[in-house]
């Protein structure tokens, strides 16, 4: 007993819903909010250097890119695991979210 077409397709699209909301504008929003708000530090090389080079605009541009190069590798997967693509970004962006307001707030 497992899921219907239609029921995959579902979940893969919630979980995009999620992945694009915490990975992409929850982490986005309280990264920036963290710099503007206390000497917070991010933990990330990648996101660091974008930030320390392109400030805010180039971390955009580094989560823009990445979300849409996974976007990009599950269009072109056909296989039932491409689902662990935006499961990823959704628990990832669920964690660092997480982190990031329980370090804003205190």
């Amino acid at each position: 007993m497992g899921l219907s077409l239609g029921g995959v397709r579902e979940t893969q699209r919630l979980l995009w819903g999620v992945a694009v909301s915490f990975y992409g504008v929850g982490d986005v929003v309280t990264t920036v909010a963290g710099f503007r708000v206390q000497s917070a530090a991010e933990a990330g090389p990648v996101a660091l250097f974008a930030l320390d080079s392109g400030g805010v605009a180039g971390f955009l541009v580094v989560k823009i890119l990445f979300i849409g190069a996974c976007f990009g590798l599950w269009k072109v997967l056909k296989t039932p695991g491409r689902v662990a693509i935006p499961l990823a970004l959704a628990v990832a962006g669920l964690l660092v979210t997480t982190w990031n307001v329980t370090v804003l707030v205190g």
